[in-house]
């Protein structure tokens, strides 16, 4: 399975549910406000998915990330924050809130892909 657009994401982020994947993607945008692949990384660890399925549209960054293989501080960042969202305690807001980040870092995405 591969997402090609950020209404596909949305559909499989409504499905999975996760309050803890929103948690995650909210304490990286207080702690990093201008990473959003970050914060999308953080929103993806949630789904269950692979992170293959998130490359094509998210990008070669995101997909490092999920897999844990980023630079060290932001993969590390990526985890601790994960870690934090399964105690803390803060209105995360809703998954419609991250629908700009989504089509903002797929659509950057799809730029990079046209040039190479």
């Amino acid at each position: 399975m591969e997402l090609r657009s950020v209404d596909e994401l949305m559909d499989l982020l409504h499905a999975c549910g996760s309050e803890h994947a929103l948690r995650t993607a909210a304490l990286l945008r207080r702690s990093r406000p201008a990473d959003k692949e970050l914060q999308v990384a953080g929103l993806m660890l949630g789904t269950g998915q692979a992170p293959e399925v998130f490359r094509t549209l998210l990008g070669e960054r995101v997909y490092r990330l999920v897999r844990h293989h980023g630079p060290a501080t932001d993969g590390d960042l990526l985890l601790l924050a994960g870690e934090e969202s399964l105690s803390a305690r803060f209105d995360a807001g809703v998954l419609e809130d991250w629908r700009a980040v989504l089509e903002l870092v797929a659509a950057r995405n799809s730029r990079l892909e046209t040039v190479d």
